[in-house]
């Protein structure tokens, strides 16, 4: 049976494991803020053996381990396959911008929502991430590359939402001051349309930034490649949207995936138009909406093409003029093919 990893326990729950084991309770605030600066248990000179003996038998004390490393040349962007305790691989992603470093981290091992261009659900759905098992990747990648990481973007392997509890206590952890102390307002969540859990997201009235993987204007065209439409629609997708923005005031951005021949016309640019403006604004109420366009990723598997430069340029064009705020997404890594779920897939094919 795997024992819980000692990264998903807060300095009072650490406290209380401490008492269990016969230590005092002062060494729950050594090993907590040792570890969330990415000293391993074995290498804390603080600690006794026999502390260290006592925890690694009742609790996984390990980071995850790199198991495959590349750089891009290109523009520095590191990408991390991750080995976890119980031998199963995520993907991480660490970006340079001008404003500092980013992480894209795994909510999951594989996913199970079936989205038809995402390489990472493929072989679907192994286990849940532990909040430790996330917070550990942006621990190990800081460890490894000796930087700070200031912005952490939840959009790796796995719906956040289909781990709701551990994705919540992560975000408490991440942004506690004598843990890795990165602000709420610093992480964007995306997902695919959990409708039931964005409601209850709203109620934690957590400031971080919501990203919705949209992907298409109506429900014909977003359940041919978003198998979670069909329990959730647009409609029902965009009225939790909207009382998301209510309780939170926060804006929130929508990812849009163009793939050529499908989702990429001028015709659907205004129709994804017309859907947004009359589901999220009215006279008494203007919705702050920002689409973000992302040509497709070729995954050899779903035998998607990627819309053209021109094209995606009309498409962001269209938005614009229907009062839609559109960005086409600067593409990093693109000679490690540092796009989520790749890596693990390539690693996973022969077993």
């Amino acid at each position: 049976m795997k024992m819980k990893n000692i990264l998903s326990y807060t300095p009072e729950e650490l406290k209380a494991l401490m008492g269990e084991i016969g230590e005092p309770a002062y060494r729950a605030g050594q090993i907590f803020s040792q570890l969330h600066k990415g000293i391993s248990l074995d290498e804390m000179t603080n600690v006794g053996k026999a502390t260290k003996e006592k925890l690694s038998r009742v609790v996984d004390v390990a980071f995850p381990g790199v198991r495959r490393k590349l750089v891009s040349r290109l523009d520095g962007t590191v990408k991390y396959l991750f080995e976890l305790t119980d031998g199963n691989c995520i993907e991480s992603v660490v970006m340079r911008y001008e404003h500092g470093y980013t992480i894209c981290i795994s909510s999951q091992v594989g996913c199970r929502m079936g989205c038809k261009f995402c390489a990472s659900t493929l072989a679907g759905r192994v286990r849940d991430l532990e909040a430790g098992e996330l917070l550990g990747q942006i621990i190990a990648a800081q460890r490894d590359l000796g930087i700070r990481i200031s912005n952490v973007v939840m959009m790796g392997i796995g719906e956040p939402l289909d781990n709701f509890d551990n994705v919540v206590r992560f975000l408490k952890l991440v942004n506690l001051p004598e843990g890795i102390n990165i602000g709420y307002r610093h992480i964007s969540l995306s997902t695919c349309g959990v409708v039931p859990k964005i409601y209850e997201l709203a109620k934690l009235d957590l400031p971080i930034t919501l990203s919705i993987s949209l992907h298409a204007p109506d429900d014909e065209t977003r359940s041919a490649i978003m198998p979670v439409n069909n329990t959730w629609g647009v409609s029902e997708l965009l009225d939790a949207c909207r009382d998301y923005y209510r309780v939170t005031e926060r804006r929130m951005s929508f990812e849009y995936t163009l793939i050529s021949g499908k989702n990429d016309s001028v015709e659907s640019a205004a129709h994804l138009a017309r859907v947004l403006n009359s589901h999220l604004r009215s006279k008494s109420e203007t919705m702050p909406i920002h689409v973000n366009l992302i040509p497709v990723n070729e995954v050899e598997e779903s035998g998607f093409k990627s819309t053209g430069r021109d094209a995606v340029r009309r498409f962001a064009a269209e938005l614009e003029k229907k009062g839609i705020r559109a960005t086409i997404r600067r593409t990093l890594g693109s000679d490690i093919n540092a796009s989520c779920g790749q890596l693990r897939r390539e690693e996973t094919k022969g077993e």
